[in-house]
């Protein structure tokens, strides 16, 4: 197998000439028209920009040459203890513990069960939601009959966010156990799954995470099934490359994966930063911090797209993603603090800047649009567009650049799929080809809305502002065009202003403009649409997935669990103390 340090040195090679190739092309038809500080400012900003978006596109273009085969474990390994870490927050209890209760009938299905052990950790802050989950965590005990087997305990103080919850268990709990499968509160996991996971961590002693690709399901709205239809159809193949480059120093998402808790337990624990969030404070991206540690400490983590039965549920309109996205920004901007830790590995610094530039870019393109703005407005100069053929080409080589680095790797992946059969999983060779056209159309629409969300979430960090972690609103689909006006005016109103700055001062720019800018202009209509139910039955014409032809198993045990729960009628008694003792209280 080849080198994962050849296949990073390589890529990073392939993107640095790309970059500085794009740079050229700039420079060369800014040249005749005279270069000054805004010329070379731009140069670097475009060298910079189209480094990043080099090295995204390699990870999917090198996992179009992997194989989508799994390596299993032997079927003869032994068993350790596992214990299934479900750590929740303010969260609808009928919807969580329902997945537990799928989750625990998979794995007693298989005969597993004295194995896993699940720990319901709770951080709710919301008393009445408290007590709501001490009722149904007693349905979801007497009706799995897995007294000893499922257990739930509420912290008083969500100390550390979720990070602070697992360390909690492991701390406290972690001893009875070899290993820890962390999830969040939306996530599905199919038992053979589980049970596959650990034989794989059994069988390597060396092997300290496992990180699976976790597909997104039940999505509704046209938006939320955008992102589903990623996540199924494009995203292995960029994992792919991404674990082939990464090697034994991969990534962790913090849900849908496996840990070793040993390992765990002596190398990931957390500092406390110093000053006051954003930048002090709880590290709120705790998961690649503690990727790090344990590879620093000599433990593989390890990334593994084929493993399948990992699933979770994702947000239904573009403002809930950008909630969760703000926290995210936070967390990776956060980081900057971290890189020059001693004794990590090259790599994982090299993770660290992946993350702040993936937030950065947004900004840097603002950046590029003012100064092209203001170098096509400065007097006595040559407009930015040349009017020369050589200028002509070198502009439009530019253009097209960008939009085969941002396409380019989704087709290539359809037309595998035209000839590995994975199509016929997706509804079809008609049904995917529309649906890779409709997610690159929609995604290239929502991408200068994002880039402004992504603007702001970076500098309201950089103003010292503290976002927080805000609760998740999983079942929340619709916006209304109020809504969506109230959270995007400003958006409309950059790109409307923009629009009038370059009609005045740049009009040699307006054509290169508008794609960016007449998505901001529409920012309400795109959100709104967007959050429409766009799936009523099991099938539709875009976004068909294999989870929607044929559920899991353990999906239609959910989908049955959670129906006959809804149509039941339970009232809060008591609630839950720190360590998990029932209280009684008047419902």
């Amino acid at each position: 197998m080849t080198s994962p340090v050849l296949i990073r040195a390589s890529a990073l090679c392939v993107a640095l000439m790309l970059s500085m190739v794009a740079g050229w092309l700039f420079i060369d038809f800014s040249a005749p028209g005279g270069l000054n500080w805004l010329d070379l400012l731009r140069a670097v900003l475009i060298v910079i920009s189209s480094f990043w978006l080099c090295w995204g596109s390699a990870a999917g273009l090198l996992g179009l040459f992997v194989s989508r085969r799994t390596i299993a474990a032997p079927s003869a390994t032994p068993l350790g203890m596992t214990a299934i870490l479900v750590p929740i927050y303010n969260e609808d209890p009928v919807a969580t513990f329902s997945r537990v209760a799928a989750m625990n009938r998979s794995i007693a299905d298989l005969g597993f069960s004295d194995w896993f052990h699940f720990a319901i950790l709770s951080d709710t802050t919301n008393l009445e939601i408290a007590a709501q989950e001490a009722v149904w965590f007693e349905h979801l005990l007497r009706e799995s009959r897995a007294i000893g087997r499922i257990f739930y305990r509420r912290r008083s103080q969500n100390i550390g966010k979720k990070a602070g919850n697992v360390e909690d268990f492991i701390i406290h709990s972690g001893a009875a156990y070899d290993y820890a499968l962390i999830l969040d509160a939306d996530s599905l996991m199919e038992g053979s799954t589980m049970v596959e996971m650990a034989r794989r961590m059994q069988a390597d002693p060396h092997l300290g995470l496992l990180q699976t690709l976790p597909k997104i399901i039940n999505a509704r709205s046209f938006f939320g099934r955008s992102m589903q239809f990623s996540s199924a159809y494009l995203s292995p193949a960029f994992a792919r490359g991404s674990a082939l480059m990464q090697g034994s120093e991969g990534p962790f998402w913090g849900h849908n994966a496996i840990v070793r808790i040993t390992a765990f337990a002596a190398n990931c624990g957390l500092p406390i930063l110093s000053g006051k969030p954003p930048f002090g404070g709880h590290i709120l991206s705790h998961d690649y911090v503690e990727a790090a540690l344990l590879a620093r400490a000599g433990w593989k983590v390890l990334l593994d797209p084929t493993l399948t039965g990992s699933f979770e549920e994702g947000p239904e309109n573009l403002i809930e993603y950008a909630k969760r996205d703000r926290r995210w920004c936070q967390g990776n901007l956060q980081h900057r603090r971290l890189i020059g830790a001693p004794g990590l590995r090259w790599w994982n610094r090299f993770a660290f800047v992946q993350g702040i530039m993936a937030y950065m870019a947004s900004p840097l393109w603002l950046l590029l649009l003012a100064a092209s703005i203001g170098a096509a407005a400065m007097p006595n100069r040559t407009p930015w567009i040349m009017p020369s053929e050589q200028a002509e080409n070198a502009v439009w080589s530019l253009v097209i650049g960008v939009t085969v680095l941002l396409i380019l790797p989704k087709f290539l992946i359809f037309w595998r799929g035209v000839f590995d059969g994975e199509n016929r999983k997706f509804g079809g060779t008609l049904r995917a080809i529309a649906s890779v056209i409709a997610e690159v159309v929609f995604s290239t629409l929502s991408a200068p809305i994002m880039l402004m969300l992504q603007s702001r979430s970076v500098g309201q960090v950089l103003l010292g502002l503290d976002g927080g972690w805000p609760a998740t609103k999983r079942e929340q689909n619709h916006i209304t065009l109020a809504d969506a006006f109230a959270h995007s005016w400003w958006i409309m109103l950059f790109g409307l202003g923009t629009l009038l700055a370059a009609a005045v001062f740049a009009p040699s720019i307006m054509l290169w403009i508008l794609p960016a800018m007449l998505p901001m202009v529409a920012a309400p209509l795109l959100i709104g649409a967007g959050s429409r139910t766009a799936r009523h039955g099991r099938r539709t014409i875009l976004f068909d997935t294999p989870t929607e032809q044929a559920p899991a198993p353990v999906m239609l045990e959910r989908e049955r669990i959670l129906a006959r729960w809804r149509a039941e009628t339970l009232e809060p008694h008591y609630v839950v103390d720190v360590v998990g003792s029932p209280i009684a209280v008047e419902a």
